[in-house]
């Protein structure tokens, strides 16, 4: 295979951890990755996974599902019980079913086997800007506060009215801030994506009805979590702040 150059520029110094048991793909991966400049350390289970983490600092997980000894799932909730690492999921499935399992369960993006390398490192960049994107200034010490809930953007973290924290991914909380700064307001799944990501085509709109589904589990609060955000069929959702005075 040959392997492109479409001389983009990774996020400086960025550290990959390829999971992966082909080790063809492994020597694919590494080799194209080192090309585009980034630093590419492998694993093929548990073990290898917990002693890169041990090693060194991973930006970025890129793991298969489909492993002899546990299955990508399995490592991907070993790495969420320790770390908010962003991880793109890869696999040979094609089921629909499984890739919703896989976003449902937090995973930052999802690729099917065979995979096109460019566009493999496009979305490794664009997962890389979102998560390493910096907190703005006025947000850094903000709090959001509605009704039972205060969000604070720079601890990834809702507080319910019993002070119990509800820990959120990173995708997470983007999106919370994105509500938080359109309260009230209409915004569709292409401009939520726009808001989010700085680009109209960085995940597929299905990513965001999973992302906010999510959240919603977690704002559920004495019931009213459908009516804080309001899905508007056919157009997007709305972070309705005045449900809260019905």
């Amino acid at each position: 295979m040959i392997i492109p150059d479409n001389g983009a520029s990774p996020i400086t110094a960025s550290r990959i951890l390829v999971i992966e048991d082909d080790q063809d793909i492994r020597k694919l991966l590494r080799r194209f990755l080192c090309l585009k400049g980034y630093s590419v350390s492998e694993a093929v289970n548990k073990v290898g996974l917990q002693r890169q983490f041990q090693s060194s600092q991973i930006d970025l997980v890129l793991l298969d599902l489909m492993l002899p000894q546990e299955s990508g799932y399995e490592l991907f909730r070993h790495i969420r019980q320790t770390a908010s690492t962003p991880v793109i999921m890869i696999t040979a499935l094609t089921e629909t079913k499984d890739r919703v399992t896989g976003l449902d369960l937090g995973a930052d993006d999802y690729v099917s086997k065979p995979f096109d390398l460019t566009e493999l490192e496009a979305r490794i960049r664009a997962v890389l800007r979102r998560t390493e994107k910096p907190v703005p200034p006025n947000d850094a010490l903000s709090e959001h506060i509605f009704g039972p809930w205060k969000f604070i953007p720079a601890k990834r973290a809702l507080y319910g009215q019993s002070g119990i924290r509800v820990t959120l991914s990173s995708s997470e909380t983007d999106l919370m801030l994105t509500f938080c700064h359109h309260p009230n307001a209409l915004l569709t799944r292409s401009k939520i994506i726009e808001l989010i990501y700085d680009t109209q085509n960085a995940v597929e709109e299905r990513t965001i009805d999973l992302l906010v589904s999510r959240l919603r589990r977690k704002l559920a609060e004495g019931g009213r979590q459908l009516e804080l955000i309001r899905t508007i069929r056919g157009d997007g959702y709305i972070f309705d702040l005045k449900s809260l005075r019905r």
